[in-house]
């Protein structure tokens, strides 16, 4: 009785033995199989789509989860998701996919330390941005251009003769900024440096040339003047005596502010037109923010020594004969000294700076010409409306 039972555990026993073999070999085949398949396409099987679905959901799930986890932005979050969809379409163009709070669509030329807290880079801000096109030949005159122009002025100086380093003889030139490029004028580097954007940090904008005298000018009480005045485009008074080409300019003794002056007969179809009103000249011109927002677009990227572009500033400003003016009593001497347009090359037996007012004479033409022109295309279409 004894022998059947333990030849039936024995056999029991090998039939236990034989099947736990038979698994770990299972195991270890399909383990080679699998890594001989790195990847395999579920779209590729037939499987019933609630079960696709299904697979898919868990898969994407599980990949954005441990995706999250490699962005700081997202760390110790665990419900922010990836990449939020976000799509706000008064947002600056190019910016739409952003939160309105991260969004900064305006700069500066406040200068930033390589050390300490973000927060305590400037212990002032300037309010003014100054402008200068110089060469290194009329140093001393912006230097003492520069000294009229309190730590509220922000000096930005553009280096027409690629000599920049020299200018660290001055104190005051290594808290300015320097941009150089080699025989451009102010209005080449306003339209590419001057970014309504990137100057809106400045209540106003001076765009000076370098030929100017400056003993009778203080910045300070200009400012003042043409807040009191509500001019959003003007220039210093000009010392009749040097450098005068139009009566409207000309500084008058009298008085704070002149908006408006009498021309040779014929020149003026307007009283309230330029050049006998809603007019300043381009060497020393201030715009205020709102104003040179709209002035920056009128430069063409050809123009370079602006003329023309004088007569269309009251286009950027309403009433103009009120908002454009001259301020007498803070004055300048032109100097007329013709540094940048010696850069250029003698032609023809010519010395540069003629060929450089022939260039001027075409940019009249060529400006008059395009602003016609779209004055022509704007009201054609309009009529149509």
């Amino acid at each position: 009785m004894g022998t059947p039972y333990r030849n039936g555990a024995f056999k029991r026993s090998n039939d236990s033995a034989r099947l736990v073999i038979t698994t770990i070999m299972g195991m270890v085949f399909g383990y080679f199989v699998g890594i001989s398949f790195p990847s395999v396409s579920l779209t590729k099987i037939n499987l019933p789509s609630s079960l696709m679905s299904t697979l898919d959901y868990a898969f994407n799930d599980d990949h954005t989860r441990n995706t999250e986890r490699s962005f700081p932005e997202n760390l110790g979050s665990g419900s922010t998701p990836l990449t939020p969809k976000i799509y706000v379409p008064t947002n600056p163009r190019g910016a739409e996919s952003l939160p309105p709070g991260i969004v900064v669509s305006e700069s500066d030329f406040y200068l930033r330390r390589l050390w300490g807290e973000p927060s305590e880079d400037l212990t002032k801000k300037p309010k003014y941005l100054v402008t200068f096109t110089v060469g290194l030949d009329q140093k001393n005159n912006i230097d003492a251009a520069v000294k009229k122009f309190s730590e509220d002025f922000q000096i930005l100086l553009f280096h027409y003769d690629g000599r920049t380093s020299e200018w660290d003889q001055f104190e005051w030139s290594k808290r300015a900024v320097h941009i150089s490029v080699r025989k451009q004028t102010k209005w080449w580097y306003a339209k590419r440096f001057l970014n309504p954007d990137v100057v809106a940090a400045y209540d106003y904008i001076f765009i000076w040339d370098e030929d100017l005298g400056v003993e009778h000018f203080n910045a300070e009480k200009y400012i003042q003047l043409v807040k009191k005045h509500g001019l959003d485009i003007s220039q210093p008074g000009l010392e009749p005596n040097n450098g005068l080409t139009w009566q409207m300019t000309k500084r008058r003794g009298d008085r704070e502010v002149h908006k408006d002056t009498e021309e040779k007969p014929g020149w003026c179809s307007d009283p309230h037109l330029p050049p006998c009103a809603a007019f300043v000249e381009i060497m020393a011109p201030v715009f205020s923010r709102e104003a040179w927002r709209c002035v920056w677009h009128l430069i063409q990227n050809d123009l370079v020594h602006g003329w023309g572009l004088d007569f269309a500033l009251r286009r950027c400003v309403e009433p103009a004969h009120e908002k454009i003016g001259v301020v007498d009593s803070q004055w300048i001497v032109h100097q007329v000294i013709p540094s940048l347009g010696n850069q250029g090359q003698p032609e023809n037996g010519k010395a540069p700076w003629e060929g450089v007012r022939e260039r001027c004479r075409n940019e009249w033409a060529m400006f008059q010409d395009r602003l016609a022109n779209a004055d022509k295309a704007y009201f054609a279409q309009h009529e149509r409306v």
